[in-house]
Formats: structure tokens, C-alpha cells, sequence
């Protein structure tokens, strides 16, 4: 039998001699899916996007008014990554930002999957938790509260907008890679920040605390630290076949460090280590660009200060470079021994996870409004007591009873990657990193939402800064559900 055609124009005929074309365009395609399938290629691109914001706007990560923002000492970046290992695809994105509300991040992945079709779920994006940044939580004092519509101010657009530009930028430079991993050891500049005192503290709720943040240096009322810290620098690294640098994501467990003028934007140490690392890996100048990532761990308990020992005195901008090199030097060192493979399997979970939210008591509320109604006059008690008067009204009245986070497990070959949307105490992180079924494993804080502090049942009973309702929102038996829920997606996934 022959092939019967048809052009317009034209009457139908029986052309015998496309046959044999025909069955060898089908017996190429056979041949050509069946090698691919056999030997799928791994593929990583990166890419970086600007997302320093105008001058003029309040730059938070501090009690008070924001001051405008003056100058910018180094522009903010969303860094980008994008692993394929022919099947599955990945999405990495890091940004130069104190945390990203969840609807945000919600438009950022809407307009990822219109423009690449990669799922929600295989997309984590995070803030790295800088203080010298502007708001990505919206305008004014409403920006703590609950925005379901997801109406989004005009900062928070471009930001959504540019993540989304930054990881079609990362697809367009996909090739062939090889992908590796490592985790080196920096314990020098991570201290635990909360403090049990030897005396009872007195917080914005009338209430004594047991444990105190930042309690100043060479206090001799410190007992000892309320947690630990976590000294692992955890890294992938992704390279050309030829073994040229193309990304490196790193992830380490401590705070901002500051040092920074109040009026100025910077990226902090997180900056500082992308653009070490790439030094130290004789990466500069690369078409592609190599992209150097700093990704924040379980630090919401943890920073740089050492109160047991009188302040060094240091410039500006002076120690987060201390803290980047370090970090950076550290990396290099397990880089050099790290053995890249040319294929890994990846794997992503995800789950919308259900939290209650904790609302004031009836006298948490009347003490509010008489604090809120009082003339300026008064002397406060403490004085954060307005501060927190005000987001006990709000939680009673603009939040839910129950909100929705997102949770998500990444699996690059032996490696586990926990993200979720809180400032986590380091104790947490150690549990899913001692519990996850992949060695080794990290987790990623502020990850696909912001939604503050997230202390462990045993923290909330020592009170302090962190445990506050209103800078902690969520139940206090949070962290045992979380870590079971992630630790079920790491399951899922394995």
C-alpha cells in the first residue's frame, strides 16, 4: 500500500516512494528516544537579577520608623539556579531581602510557571534575611497583618516580576553539568544570641522572661545560652563537563551581621560571600557569569556577637567581610576534595501545611487597648509596650484562625534540602539534619513566605524576643509538626 497525500490545489494520489522515508524518520526517533532515555543528561544554569529598590524608601530589619534609604553601598541581587537532570527540573532562588511575604513569592511562581511550565512545587524561592534592605511585606502598618487578596504595593511586583525574569534567564543558560557537594566547618563566628539570665526580665506583655536576646556584652547577670549553634557550611557546586565553575549555593546558619550605616542597602554577608567565592574559584569574567549563592540556615536564634568578651572595634562593612572570607575559605577547602558527578537523580515534595494562629486572651486584649488609648505622656513599663499592643489588636482582628505555609523537600541525588517560612532556631535545624533519611542535609529558613519566629516548645517556656505573640504567630507546638511533615516529604521523595 502506498501513502496517500493530498496538497491544496490538488487531487489525492498514492506517493510509494515517502514510505521508506517515512519509516526511517521512525526508526531515527525510536533509536534517538531510547539513548536518551538510557543515558539522560544533567543540566545547571545560573543566573543573577538586580532588585535594589529606588532610594527614598524605609529600609526595615529594626524597631522604629524605617529610615529612607540614602545610598546604596552594593546593589541587591536575586541569585538563580536551575538544575534538569533530563526528567526532573529545579528551581533555586535566593534574594537580597529581611523575608518576602508568601504572596510575593505566590506571583513570582504564577508567572514561572506561564512563562517555563516548571512546576510550583520544584521552585524554592527565599530571602536571605539582610537588614539593609527595603520592605518586601507591603506599606505601612497593615504589612504585618493577613493579605489574602495578594495585592502586592509597587516594589513588591518588581521584585515578583524579577525573580521570575531571573529563573528564565537560568533555564536560557542550561547545559551540560556536573554537580557535587560538601559541607566544611566554620565555628568561629556563631554565637547563640538568646541568653537565661540569672534574674527574671520583664517583656512587653507585663510578663517575666526566663531567657533574653541580646542581653549585652560582658552582662554579669548571663547564666548561659538557651540553644546551640550549628557550624556546618553545607554547598553544592555545579560545573561545566570541561569543569568550569558555573554555581555555587551555600548555606549557613547565622544571622545577618550588620556594621552597616542605618540608611544604607547592602546585601550583607551573604553579598559578600557570592562575590568571594567566585574570586577564590578564578570565575570572574565567565560568559555565562558564574553565580555565587549564600543561602540562610536555621539562624533565628544565632548571630556574631560574642557578649562574653568586650565589642572589637571595626569599620563599616568591616566584619561581614571578615565573616564572608572565612565562610568562603572554608568552602574552598572541601571544594578541592569534592568529586562531581555527571548525573544525579533529582526529586522535590512540597505540601501546603495547615498552623494554627495563636490570638491574645481576653486580657492581652484589654491591656492592649488601654496601652494603645493612654496619652504619650506615660511613662511605659518596657518599652516595646505599644509596639506589641499593636500586633496583639491585629492578630485578634486581621488574622485567620488558621493559615496554609508551604513546605518543601528537594532531593539532589544523596543530598536532602528542607525549606520553610520562619526564622528557625538552630535546634530545629540540627533535629531534621540528624533525622532526614539523606546524607547529608540543610535546610533553608525564610523560604516561600515570611512568617516570623519559629521557637521550639521548650523555648516558648523561657520567653524572650523570639517567643513574643506578635513577633511568633504560629502555635507553639509548630516545630513537632513541621519537622514530621518535612520529614514525611523527605520520605516521599527518597
Amino acid at each position: 500500500m502506498g501513502v496517500t497525500t493530498r496538497r491544496p490545489g490538488y487531487p489525492g494520489r498514492t506517493d510509494f516512494c515517502l514510505l521508506p522515508l517515512l519509516l526511517g524518520c521512525c526508526a531515527l526517533l525510536f533509536f534517538s528516544f531510547g539513548a536518551s532515555a538510557q543515558s539522560p543528561v544533567f543540566r545547571a544554569g545560573a543566573a543573577t537579577v538586580n532588585i535594589t529598590p529606588p532610594l527614598g524608601l524605609g529600609i526595615v530589619g529594626n524597631f522604629g520608623n524605617p529610615p529612607p534609604a540614602a545610598h546604596v553601598h552594593d546593589e541587591l541581587h536575586a541569585r538563580c539556579l536551575a538544575l534538569d537532570d533530563g526528567t526532573t527540573r529545579l528551581i533555586f532562588v535566593i534574594a537580597d531581602n529581611v523575608g518576602i511575604s508568601q504572596v510575593v513569592f505566590d506571583e513570582a511562581k504564577r508567572l514561572i510557571y506561564r512563562e517555563t511550565y516548571t512546576p510550583r512545587e520544584h521552585v524554592l524561592l527565599a530571602a536571605n534575611h539582610t537588614h539593609s534592605a527595603v520592605s518586601a511585606g507591603g506599606k505601612g502598618e497593615k504589612r504585618r497583618g493577613w493579605n489574602a487578596r495578594g495585592e502586592l504595593d509597587e516594589y513588591q511586583g518588581f521584585l515578583a516580576r524579577r525573580i521570575a525574569d531571573g529563573v528564565r534567564m537560568a533555564i536560557n543558560n542550561l547545559e551540560p553539568a556536573r554537580i557535587g557537594w560538601g559541607v566544611g566547618r566554620v565555628p568561629q563566628h556563631l554565637f547563640n544570641r538568646r541568653w537565661k539570665m540569672k534574674s527574671p526580665v520583664l517583656n512587653p506583655f507585663g510578663e517575666m522572661d526566663r531567657a533574653r536576646m541580646n542581653p549585652g556584652r560582658l552582662n554579669p547577670d548571663l547564666l548561659e545560652p538557651a540553644g546551640p549553634t550549628d557550624s556546618g557550611v553545607s554547598f553544592i557546586s555545579v560545573q561545566s563537563r570541561e569543569g568550569r565553575p558555573l554555581a555555587l549555593l551555600a548555606n549557613y546558619s547565622l544571622h545577618y551581621v550588620g556594621g552597616v550605616p542605618d540608611d544604607h542597602i547592602s546585601g550583607d554577608y551573604f553579598a559578600v560571600f557570592a562575590d568571594r567565592i567566585q574570586e577564590l574559584l578564578k570565575a570572574d569574567r565567565q560568559d555565562p557569569p558564574f553565580v555565587g549563592i549564600m543561602s540562610n540556615g536555621t539562624s533565628g536564634d544565632v548571630n556574631n556577637i560574642n557578649v562574653k568578651s568586650p565589642a572589637p572595634s571595626h569599620k563599616p562593612y568591616e566584619k561581614m567581610r571578615i565573616v564572608a572570607n572565612d565562610v568562603a575559605q572554608e568552602v574552598l577547602k572541601v571544594y578541592k576534595t569534592v568529586q562531581h558527578k555527571d548525573w544525579v537523580k533529582l526529586g522535590a515534595a512540597q505540601s501546603a501545611f495547615p498552623l494554627q494562629i495563636r490570638k491574645p486572651t481576653k486580657e492581652m486584649i484589654t491591656r492592649a487597648e488601654k496601652i494603645l488609648s493612654r496619652p504619650d505622656t506615660v511613662k511605659p513599663a518596657h518599652r516595646l509596650e505599644a509596639t506589641y499592643a499593636g500586633r496583639v489588636i491585629q492578630l485578634q482582628e486581621e488574622w485567620p484562625d488558621e493559615i496554609n505555609i508551604i513546605l518543601q523537600a528537594f532531593r539532589i541525588g544523596d543530598l536532602g534540602i528542607a525549606a520553610l517560612p520562619f526564622e528557625v532556631f538552630t535546634e530545629t535545624g540540627l533535629e531534621l539534619k540528624a533525622r532526614s533519611p539523606f546524607r547529608p542535609s540543610f535546610t533553608i529558613e525564610l523560604a516561600n513566605g515570611a512568617y516570623g519566629y519559629l521557637p521550639t516548645p521548650e523555648q516558648h517556656l523561657l520567653g524572650g524576643y523570639e517567643t513574643w505573640l506578635g513577633t511568633n504567630i504560629v502555635e507553639k507546638q509548630a516545630t513537632k509538626k513541621i519537622v514530621a511533615e518535612l520529614l514525611r516529604l523527605f520520605d516521599k521523595i527518597k
